[in-house]
């Protein structure tokens, strides 16, 4: 039976741009008494009466919601890079972890195409593994899938569509899978998008919320009996998510988790990232609960030099693309913590943890709090349309 690791911590609530606001009536000037009877009234133009001034006070606070989520998400990058690169100076770096060979285990990565999931597929190919990749785009999924062959002299390699930003894709992904009448012993939920415009997925969720979190929720669901079936008391399925230290500055609002209200696409990935980790907690209990021999944990890979960073700002990419050599892990690097968390024997039996560098990790407080774990589960039962079978733990 899998062991759970929980720290037991205060919860903190999150900042919204609500309470961020100030009273209308605060700094505003004394409303003007009503003229007498029959008293001369004069309109002066030009000046400010109270609705430009309240205009203003609502411009000024949409402004700073939607800049606070970018600061706090670069502040949070640049603190990762510098350690990464502090890292990198120290002499005699570890070796590299050999993993024991994994013949006849069979592994889902999505996203595995390119970048960190190029090369998690690649590494569990190289140990023996059945692989395969889900994603929404066939030819590069075929090349990739042919790539990974001649590399790794490994047959076992395949491309299913899996289109995550729409729960119809990704049913009829599952249905596809289940009918190889194969077994399933590692998922990892790895394909993202980050800072985006603001649009919506095919079933009209916020695009970072639904895709990146809602999209690997119902995946992982509706894999779940495949991965207990396929689970034994010495060799646990393993479910590994990959969130990001974004995660540290999310803001979950539970009230607005489509982000309606004023849209900033930092907030929105950090909160989609927020949940990746509220999720596998939440999932872990469940799984503990029930007995069975899954695990499911986090892993952080770092700032990696991806496709990822193609929506920001001009200024962002010549920055990144002077010092991604530097600063920035390399995408093989980045997969490092994903190949550990699903083929470690080091992590046997172990679930409910954060991992960053191969090592157990601290997530943000706010992560551990169980009733928002739960509420968060609860709601996305709801927007994906599944029963939610943690209802009978309240």
């Amino acid at each position: 039976m899998p062991r759970s690791e929980r720290q037991s911590v205060r919860a903190v609530q999150p900042v919204t741009a609500a309470a961020l606001s100030l009273p209308l009536g605060v700094g505003s000037a004394a409303a003007p008494r009503p003229p007498s009877p029959g008293a001369e009234t004069h309109t002066h133009r030009g000046a400010p009466g109270p609705r430009p001034r309240a205009e203003g006070r609502e411009a000024a606070m949409s402004l700073l919601s939607r800049a606070l989520p970018a600061l706090r998400l670069y502040c949070i990058g640049l603190a990762v890079a510098l350690h990464q690169l502090l890292r990198r100076l120290r002499p005699g770096g570890a070796p590299a972890p050999v993993f024991p060979t994994q013949n006849g285990n069979v592994a889902i990565v999505t996203g595995g195409a390119k970048g960190i999931g190029y090369h998690t597929v690649k590494h569990l190919a190289r140990l023996g593994m059945h692989v395969i990749i889900a994603g929404n785009d066939e030819s590069e999924g075929q090349e990739a899938v042919r790539k990974i062959k001649e590399e790794t002299v490994n047959e076992k390699v395949e491309f299913l569509h899996c289109d995550l930003a729409s729960m119809k894709s990704i049913r009829q992904f599952v249905q596809q899978f289940r009918a190889k009448n194969c077994p399933l012993h590692v998922l990892v939920n790895n394909a993202g998008v980050m800072l985006v415009p603001e649009r919506k997925t095919e079933d009209g969720f916020e695009e970072h919320f639904g895709l990146n979190y809602l999209g690997h929720f119902l995946l992982t669901n509706l894999l779940l009996e495949t991965l207990k079936q396929s689970g034994t008391r010495s060799h646990n399925a393993r479910v590994i998510t990959v969130a990001s230290a974004t995660h540290y500055v999310g803001r979950l609002h539970l009230n607005d988790l489509q982000s309606r209200c004023s849209y900033s696409p930092h907030g929105a990935y950090a909160q989609s990232k927020l949940a990746l980790v509220l999720f596998t907690y939440r999932l872990q209990h469940l799984i503990t609960s029930d007995g069975n021999h899954v695990t499911a944990n986090v892993v952080d890979p770092g700032v990696v030099n991806t496709e990822l960073y193609k929506n920001v700002c001009w200024a962002t990419k010549v920055v990144k693309w002077m010092t991604a050599w530097l600063f920035f892990k390399t995408p093989e690097e980045g997969a490092s913590t994903s190949i550990y968390a699903a083929v470690s024997p080091e992590l046997e039996g172990v679930g409910g943890i954060y991992l960053y560098n191969e090592q157990r990790t601290k997530s943000t407080d706010v992560s551990y709090d169980e009733e928002l774990q739960r509420r968060l589960w609860t709601e996305s039962c709801k927007m994906t349309r599944i029963s939610d079978v943690g209802s009978r733990d309240l």
